[in-house]
């Protein structure tokens, strides 16, 4: 893929809060010609322009620093109206829960290897067999 074609597909994508701010922050240091990166990733290069020609005077620095503060008070769904054209991005996924970390579940299993060991050292099963059981109850 060319250069062009990423940074359409890039121009595409539903901005994040957070990037915004922290390249808002980074154009808020003074000497740093980074002023009005964020601007670019807002789909605003006009701004962007902008802020990059005055780049030499504080002017871009301290908007970007008022932006950047603007961007992280913002509710995300103001931000989304905004530059998402109102479509609101999914909130970030939940950390899956590992299985059978159900405690009623563990509880369940724990009890059935406890009869399985107690079967095991009356002798009604192998050591084959209760291997065979253990591992079974395990798995699921």
């Amino acid at each position: 893929m060319s250069l062009l074609s990423n940074l359409r597909e890039l121009g595409q994508q539903p901005k994040q809060q957070n990037i915004s701010v922290v390249l808002a922050g980074v154009g808020a240091i003074p000497g740093v010609p980074l002023a009005g990166l964020h601007k670019f990733y807002l789909g605003q290069p006009l701004w962007g322009v902008a802020y990059f020609c005055l780049s030499w005077t504080l002017i871009p620095h301290i908007a970007s620093a008022c932006e950047a503060v603007w961007y992280l008070r913002q509710e995300r769904s103001q931000f989304d109206a905004r530059f998402n054209d109102g479509v609101e991005m999914p909130p970030p996924p939940k950390p899956k829960q590992e299985a059978g970390l159900d405690p009623k579940e563990v509880q369940a299993i724990a009890t059935a290897l406890r009869e399985l060991e107690q079967l095991r050292q009356e002798g009604l099963l192998s050591e084959y067999e209760f291997e065979q059981k253990r591992r079974q109850l395990v798995n699921e």
